[in-house]
């Protein structure tokens, strides 16, 4: 979570939705909507299905907020509703898509997010990005944009938090060992 103050005020905005406040609501939308779509971009790599499963996601969020039991729980909740979602999206794309070989274009997603060629670090970077699944780089973007601890991405990803610190440290040095040039 990015602050103390930030946490505490989504906790009164679910608070207040899990009240029947439609005003919270729409507050809760406002703070959360542009994380959770490029949450959703990542995992499907589309920027239309990322509209789509956010959009079903803000259902399934308004549907189940009242049964939602720790306010804390909220960002991590979220993460997990839109996880499942693009798994759904996922599922569907591939029902309807014959030869559907990968959800994610991870080399299009890195070169679409670093605007800085000229850095050759970043260029290293971008190409070692571009050859991680959907998956790991939501794992490390929950990590380093949005400031989730382990137990929090444990949740959103639904497996053990141990195996966060485990994928998070593979991941670092498979990064590591890209941008030097080895093997992944």
């Amino acid at each position: 979570m990015r602050s103390q103050k930030e946490q505490i005020r989504n906790e009164l905005l679910v608070l207040r939705c899990q009240e029947g406040d439609a005003a919270a609501f729409e507050s809760l939308v406002g703070a959360w909507q542009e994380r959770l779509w490029r949450h959703a971009r990542r995992l499907t790599g589309e920027e239309d299905a990322a509209y789509d499963v956010l959009q079903e996601t803000w259902i399934a969020i308004g549907r189940g907020i009242g049964r939602l039991q720790d306010p804390a729980a909220f960002a991590a909740w979220a993460y997990c509703i839109v996880r499942n979602k693009c798994n759904d999206w996922i599922r569907r794309k591939k029902r309807h898509s014959k030869g559907f070989d990968s959800y994610v274009s991870a080399r299009t997603l890195a070169k679409n997010e670093s605007p800085y060629h000229e850095d050759t670090r970043v260029e290293n970077l971008s190409h070692a990005l571009a050859h991680l699944s959907g998956g790991d780089l939501a794992l490390l973007a929950l990590k380093y944009e949005e400031g989730f601890d382990t137990s929090q991405i444990a949740e959103a990803f639904g497996i053990p938090e141990g195996t966060v610190r485990s994928r998070l440290y593979t991941l670092r040095n498979r990064i590591r060992n890209m941008m030097k040039g080895t093997k992944p």
